[in-house]
């Protein structure tokens, strides 16, 4: 750790990143939903591998912080629940990413 002209101590980089985005069932969702408009809830329990109950948490914690949203409906007598990432959530992401890029590349080799 350095110390600033002001005396403060320069913390790890890691001490700021987006907690909500870091946990590993959550960044795994984030990484599919950037890359689409939306997706099936079926289709990331399919592409992830949690359960239904593990993804549904995750997506709730992901909602709560008004980085997805979930809308639900049914086709027929089925349920149907889509997820797409709002503005909010890209741009969080998006911040996440630089952040660990950064952080992976001030690494030494």
């Amino acid at each position: 750790m350095t110390t600033t002209k002001t005396g403060k101590e320069d913390l790890h980089p890691l001490v700021d990143i987006d907690r909500v985005i870091h946990a590993p069932a959550r960044l795994m969702v984030l990484t599919y939903l950037y890359v689409v408009e939306n997706a099936e809830f079926i289709f990331l329990i399919r592409m992830t591998g949690l359960t239904w109950g593990n993804l549904s948490t995750h997506l709730s914690k992901l909602e709560e912080a008004g980085y997805v949203t979930i809308e639900k409906e049914f086709r027929g007598k089925k349920p149907h629940t889509m997820i797409r990432l709002t503005a909010e959530g890209r741009n969080a992401f998006r911040k996440y990413k630089q952040s660990m890029q950064q952080i992976l590349d001030d690494l030494p080799d």
